[in-house]
Formats: C-alpha cells, structure tokens, sequence
C-alpha cells in the first residue's frame, strides 16, 4: 500500500531538508503549519502556514511535489504576501505572476538536472507535456517589483486586473496575510528571520562554509537590520548631552542659600556641530516625513551652541548656519532638511 499524501508531503520535505543544496531552507519548511485539504485545487500560502490540495499532490509526481514546497516556501522566505502587498492592491494577476516567475528561476538554478525538484507538468489536456507555472529567462536577476513594472508596460501601462498574463500553479492567500495580526506578523518576521540564519547554518554542515547560490533577496534578509532612530537617540542620549553626570566640585548654587551643599550637573556641551545633508534626489517624501519628527526631537537633547548644516550632492553647494535658540525654525523648513538626521551623529565638533 502506498503512502498517504500527508505522508508524501512529510517525506518531500525531509528529503529537502537533507540535500545540501535545499539545507537553507529548512527552517523555511518548519515555519507555520502545513496541511493537506480536500478543498484546496493546488497549493497555497499565506506567507505563514501551507495548504496542498489532496487531488493536487496525487497528480504528482515526488520531484514535483518537492518543486511545490520549494515554492511555497521560498514565498515565506522572501515575505511576498506581505512586502508587496502593494503591487497585490494594484494588480493581484501581474503580483501573482512577478512572485512566480522570481521564484520558478531561482528553483530551476538550484537543480537544472532536475534530480530533486522538477517543475510539475500537465498531464492531459491542450497543455500536456508543458510545465505548469511560470518561469521566463528575460526576467532573471530581477526581484518581484522589477518583473511587475515589465509585465504592466508590456499592458499597455494599466493597472486592472484584466491582464491575459499566464497562471502559476498556486494560489497566493493575500487576505489570509492581511487577516494576521500585528504581534503574528511580528513573530512571524522573527521567526522567518531565525530559520534562515538556522538553514544556512545547516548548509554549512553539509556543503562546507560560504554562502555560495544565495539569491540577492536572501542576502539582504540575512544582514542585521538596525532601527537608525534608537542609534541616533541612544548617541544624543550618551554622548550629546550637556548635563551627563554631577560633580561635587561645584557646588548646586540653588541650594546654598540654606546652608545645603549639593552637587551640580556637569558635562561636555556640544559647541559647534555639522550636520550634512544629502540633496542627490535619493529620498523621496516618504522618507523625508519619516525623518523630520526625530530631526525636531533632537535639539531639546543636543542643545548645541551651534550648528551648520551643509548641502550638496558631489560636492558642497551652500551651507546654513544659526544658533540654538533658532535651530527649531530651520528644521520646519523641508526643502532643507532631507537626510540630516542620518548624518547627525556623524559630525559632531566640540
């Protein structure tokens, strides 16, 4: 007797799991929950969990099966559902098919011998023979936004759902994405995080050190991302401050009248401080309005006294300068202030 599709299912990905070529994404696999259902007519995910059709995965094949998890996975890798929920809005059609054809390339690259996975393929039909899915030479070394932007000139530029571009094999649950929560979208970014840095890990063991076949997208996802808001308040608050430790050798003037000696705030006070400011173009309004609060936060800490600030794209253009009693009226003016608040805690002089 032969084995169930539950069992197939468990049985392809642990032979993912055990292939050096396939080892990164083995705590992709184990991420969220995986099910077989009698209603689902291929395969899907939500970003989180997965679901394979039980007609589906007895029409495959064991490679076939194991290109099917691939790409399911690899959409949790690269948080698909969520990141470009935007393109999803604009077009769902043309998201759908940028994600598949970024993928499908990718898969193909690992095993082009197809000894492990192998793209599934119609069995009946007009299409017998043919693969299923979606995969296009022209669109190798693009990411999912690159490859949406060609498909919707190649529309003519619209931005309906009406495009004739090809099916995938899948099914994208966008709104099953939207449906989670804040704290499940933030565990599963921590969780999605871990598995990656634990499947290169695994990768290493079998295949030796190096990261040799990581895509770019995985690449970014392995460096460490840092909130520039706590690095830029955490060097106001430990280096910046005018008044950062007392001292008993000045005595507290506000206490002497009653005959009381206290100790007095002391530190070194920024005297002059530089900010640079980048007007190459790069930042765009998004940017600039995220930047601004923490740029006005920042002088009722610094308190410099005071400070020029310098624009220009490949070399200096003009330079501002004001003391600090005026330094929250330059900050309301936008056109100024682009980047400053990356550059502040590069150059500070006292």
């Amino acid at each position: 007797m032969g084995m169930n599709e539950e069992r197939r299912l468990q049985k392809a990905k642990i032979t993912l799991m055990r292939n050096e070529k396939f080892a990164l994404f083995s705590g992709i696999l184990m991420v969220g929950r995986t099910s077989v259902d009698d209603n689902i007519p291929t395969a899907c995910t939500n970003g989180r969990d997965e679901k394979y059709g039980r007609e589906f995965i007895k029409k495959l094949k064991d490679p076939e099966l194991a290109f099917v998890v691939m790409h399911e996975g690899m959409h949790k890798a690269y948080r698909h559902l969520t990141t470009w929920k935007k393109l999803h809005d604009e077009n769902s059609r043309l998201a759908n098919a940028a994600c598949d054809y970024v993928i499908n390339l990718q898969l193909k690259d690992i095993d082009p011998e197809e000894r492990i996975i192998a793209m599934p393929k119609y069995r009946e039909g007009v299409n017998k023979g043919k693969v299923m899915g979606l995969i296009d030479e022209k669109y190798r070394g693009m990411n999912a936004k690159q490859v949406f932007d060609l498909l919707k000139q190649e529309l003519g530029g619209e931005g309906g759902d009406d495009g004739e571009e090809g099916e995938g094999f899948d099914d994208h649950d966008w709104e099953g994405a939207k449906e989670l929560s804040e704290e499940d979208k933030k565990k599963l970014e921590r969780d999605i995080d871990q598995a990656i840095r634990q499947g290169l890990m695994a990768q290493q063991k079998l295949a030796g050190k190096g990261t040799g076949g990581i895509s770019r997208e995985l690449e970014e996802l392995l460096q460490p991302k840092i909130d520039w808001r706590e690095v830029l308040r955490e060097f106001v608050k430990s280096t910046c401050r005018a008044r950062d430790t007392s001292s008993w050798r000045r005595p507290n003037r506000r206490y002497l009248s009653t005959d009381t000696y206290m100790p007095s705030m002391i530190g070194q006070r920024v005297g002059h401080l530089v900010v640079a400011v980048d007007t190459s173009g790069s930042i765009g309004n998004a940017e600039l309005a995220e930047f601004l609060p923490e740029v006005k936060v920042s002088p009722k800490k610094l308190i410099p006294r005071r400070w020029t600030c310098c624009t220009g794209v490949h070399r200096w253009r003009s330079t501002s300068s004001t003391t600090s009693r005026k330094y929250l009226t330059l900050l309301a003016q936008p056109s100024l202030w682009v980047v400053a608040v990356l550059h502040l805690a590069a150059y500070p002089h006292t």
